[in-house]
């Protein structure tokens, strides 16, 4: 079953496909081997809405996690990646777990998302990533062909990302406990002198830029996981964003935000900074760049493009009179060719975004319960 997300009224009540009720009733359904994602809010049990980056994500980790852990600065900035001063230089640490389903997709893998997920968090504090470490969770019965296929493609996307794997770890879980192969990742970059990058940054008046077309890794999955056609395969956008983060900041190190939006889409993203920084955030809907066979494959799935995963793409928010110039150094990136501005930080309705539509109107564009696509990456 699949959610319609961003139809949380202000009564607080969330409409879902077959079964409709306030928060905190609606429960998750299985129909004909689909199941809703997004179960009901104070629940007893972990569910999947609380690994899909949105809000029963942040109700976790604040209600759980940040008690637990003491909530010392560099945890609570919460961000992709913790900025630390160690010996009079910066640098930025991070670690990330992956699950995704299937293994192998178009545009893919497990390994390159492993590496690329961990260099484009470290990135997006300004970061170029070093070093890497690797833990692999292998499931017993798995072909040890699939995993030689895995490492392979982690060390390829390593190499072409610039970045050393120097430690890692290996378990083994019984089998029916695992998905064949799950990956964990941890990096440590360097961030360069000057460079203060975090969501408490944004100011009103800062341009809002993405760095390409969105949605197509979360399609990509979705395709081949459901095998479903639309016409035109449709590739992941998986790919390490260090070098495109270093040409924006060679115009400028003062990139006020960088967050790429992975789980819970642009939507999340723009979301979270907003909420960070205590300000409001208006997006051109007809701005954001959605390619075709997205948009088709959404209309088919019932999804918004806004709320879907990316794992190659970012958004940044920078000062109006940079915005010219980094926007023409990102085209100037392969991975930045599509760039384009959509939208603007504002004062009004602060910790919200909202979308102004092609008729005119504005519509509010809620942090999304869970994801609309689980186990993405």
């Amino acid at each position: 079953m699949l959610p319609k997300l961003g139809s949380v009224d202000a009564a607080g009540s969330v409409e879902a496909v077959g079964s409709v009720g306030p928060v905190g009733s609606v429960e998750a359904v299985d129909v004909a081997g689909w199941s809703c994602p997004l179960p009901l809010r104070d629940h007893p049990r972990v569910v999947m809405g609380h690994g899909g980056g949105g809000a029963l994500s942040a109700e976790l980790i604040e209600n759980v996690f940040l008690p637990a852990f003491g909530n010392g600065p560099a945890l609570a900035a919460l961000g992709d990646s913790a900025a630390l001063d160690v010996g009079g230089a910066r640098i930025a640490f991070s670690t990330d777990s992956f699950v995704v389903r299937p293994l192998f997709f178009p545009g893919g893998s497990i390994g390159d998302l492993a590496v690329n997920g961990t260099v484009n968090d470290l990135a997006m504090s300004g970061a170029r990533a070093a070093w890497l470490s690797c833990a692999a969770i292998l499931e017993e019965g798995v072909e040890t062909a699939v995993v030689a296929r895995v490492a392979r493609a982690l060390g390829a996307a390593a190499r072409a990302a610039g970045v050393e794997v120097v430690t890692g770890d290996t378990k083994v879980v019984e089998a029916g406990h695992g998905d064949g192969v799950y990956l964990n990742t941890a990096g440590i970059g360097l961030i360069p002198p000057g460079v203060d990058i975090r969501p408490q940054r944004a100011r009103p008046g800062d341009v809002v830029i993405v760095s390409g077309e969105i949605g197509l890794h979360g399609v990509a999955i979705m395709s081949v996981r459901e095998g479903l056609e639309f016409g035109v395969e449709i590739e992941s956008d998986c790919a390490a964003l260090g070098g495109l983060v270093a040409a924006m900041l060679a115009v400028t190190p003062d990139l006020h935000v960088l967050r790429d939006p992975t789980r819970g889409g642009l939507a999340a993203s723009l979301h979270e900074i907003a909420s960070a920084a205590g300000v409001g955030v208006a997006v051109r809907e007809t701005a954001v760049p959605v390619p075709p066979q997205v948009a088709n494959a959404c209309a088919v799935l019932g999804l918004d493009p806004l709320y879907v995963a990316n794992e190659g793409k970012l958004v940044a928010f920078v000062p109006r009179d940079r915005a010219e110039e980094v926007l023409a150094a990102m085209r100037a990136h392969p991975l930045g060719a599509a760039a384009a501005v959509i939208g603007e930080c504002v004062t009004e309705h602060p910790g919200m975004v909202v979308a102004r539509t092609a008729f005119g109107g504005t519509r509010v564009v809620d942090l999304p319960l869970g994801e609309q696509l689980p186990r993405i990456c």
